[in-house]
């Protein structure tokens, strides 16, 4: 029988700026360690610490511009567009765009924080 997930959780966000994460299907509101699906809105000006985690995350962004920076330059994803940043790949999330970003994020296995290793 499908399953129901009545509400995402709002889990805290890494970077200089609050941004809002809510987590419909992952290790926080499901429990499940396959997959994680994020709804994600970020603030103009926001930037995160450089990661390079143990999974994929392809991201489709809703509104906006988010900034992904990688080791050989940054790529602008823009509304309509999707990125996939792949396992084992440093990369930089930002929205340097005043009106920031909305996107949905899916991470292959689930985000962890044991598995995004963040830069310090």
């Amino acid at each position: 029988m499908p399953t129901l997930i009545p509400q995402p959780t709002r889990i805290q966000s890494a970077g200089n700026k609050p941004k809002l994460i809510d987590e419909y299907i992952g290790r926080v509101n499901t429990q499940t360690s396959a997959a994680s699906v994020a709804h994600m809105r970020s603030p103009g000006g926001w930037i995160e610490p450089g990661q390079r985690p143990e999974f994929d995350e392809f991201t489709i962004v809703l509104k906006g511009m988010l900034r992904v920076e990688h080791k050989d330059g940054f790529l602008d994803v823009t509304a309509g567009q999707a990125v996939i940043a792949h396992s084992g790949e440093w990369v930089r999330y930002s929205t340097p765009q005043q009106g920031g970003a909305e996107y949905i994020a899916v991470c292959l296995p689930a985000f962890s924080m044991e598995t995004v290793h963040r830069d310090e």
